[in-house]
């Protein structure tokens, strides 16, 4: 017996659908790097900060987009390690500091032109008055960048947004960052030492 064509145009279509959702689930995992992105699907971004080199990375589908020069915590108020989010994104933003002190957007505000605020509360990624600060362990906890910095990050990150926050170099550290050796010898080289 023969069956209807009704129902085998029915069993195809949910063949269809079947390897179409298997293929997507397999994307999904992104293991081999081979999978295009989905019309108007949101890359993987992450951003990761090492505190001892005092740079930020914006990582997209695993690969390196950029690198900024930061400044972390001061000894006394050091920058927390952990994995957070991004939970605000503030363009000129105004600052409450201690004692009631408010400075609201323009060049004396301490956290610059643009505030990313984390999933930890008071801290964030932000802009700075102060850019020679930038490359030191200055900041009160947060990571501090150079303006023109903080807008180029702000423009290509998101709320939601993952956040790592590293105390020590890791294997993935290194491999995004480099190493200390070399870095040090980058530094040797172009001072002419």
């Amino acid at each position: 017996m023969r069956p209807h064509p009704e129902t085998i145009r029915n069993l195809r279509s949910l063949m269809a659908i079947a390897l179409v959702a298997a293929a997507e689930a397999l994307c999904q995992e992104k293991q081999s790097g081979i999978c295009p992105p989905a019309a108007g699907a949101r890359p993987e971004r992450r951003i990761v900060v090492s505190i001892p080199d005092r740079k930020l990375a914006l990582i997209e589908d695993g690969r390196v987009v950029k690198i900024y020069s930061t400044a972390v915590g001061a000894p006394s108020s050091p920058t927390p390690s952990g994995t957070y989010t991004i939970v605000q994104r503030i363009p000129n933003p105004t600052w409450y500091g201690p004692n009631s002190k408010v400075v609201g957007p323009g060049k004396n505000n301490p956290v610059g032109t643009r505030w990313m605020g984390l999933s930890r509360r008071g801290y964030g990624i932000h802009g700075t008055n102060n850019p020679a600060s930038i490359g030191h362990n200055a900041s009160h906890g947060c990571i501090r960048m150079r303006n023109r910095d903080a807008e180029d990050l702000f423009a290509r990150v998101a709320v939601g947004d993952v956040v790592e926050l590293h105390a020590e170099r890791d294997v993935e550290v290194t491999r995004i960052f480099g190493t200390t050796e070399i870095v040090s010898a980058m530094t040797s080289a172009g001072s002419g030492q």
